[in-house]
């Protein structure tokens, strides 16, 4: 995506370099490298204007327009661009989203009752359960066996 950026930004620069006609020998190898074939400009289908009376509709092409060497790329149905949302404007958003989250589980985990509202209530208050004066021993004193 970066050099895509960078290309976009020097296209203009080698157009005006390219307005001057190259030499033979440039010409020669370019027609041996892929056969004379002349490469229509590189642009994705999908950023094509979709009303401009196109004869396939569909891919956004004319009947007899040269198709790129890198078609399968630049077709509507290749993973596009995503250009909704600016990458930092996206990180915003993201840290916006984390930070109301987290502020959130903040709030929730001050007012959360950590205990039940009313506590169990038992009529001997567990005395002789907990082993208290009244419980029966486990062992005799001085045993050391079960």
């Amino acid at each position: 995506m970066l050099s895509q950026r960078i290309l976009a930004r020097r296209l203009p620069q080698l157009a005006a370099r390219q307005a001057i006609a190259p030499p033979a020998h440039h010409s020669l190898r370019f027609q041996l490298s892929n056969g004379g074939y002349q490469n229509p400009p590189r642009v994705k289908r999908a950023f094509r204007d979709p009303y401009g009376g196109w004869w396939d509709a569909q891919e956004k092409r004319n009947f007899g327009e040269p198709v790129h060497e890198e078609n399968e790329i630049l077709g509507v149905f290749s993973p596009e661009q995503y250009t909704h949302v600016p990458a930092g404007k996206g990180f915003l958003h993201l840290g916006i989203w984390v930070a109301a989250f987290l502020s959130v589980c903040g709030v929730v985990s001050l007012y959360y009752p950590d205990k039940p509202s009313v506590p169990k209530v038992y009529v001997d208050g567990l005395e002789k359960e907990l082993g208290g004066p009244n419980a029966v021993p486990a062992r005799k004193a001085g045993e050391d066996k079960w």
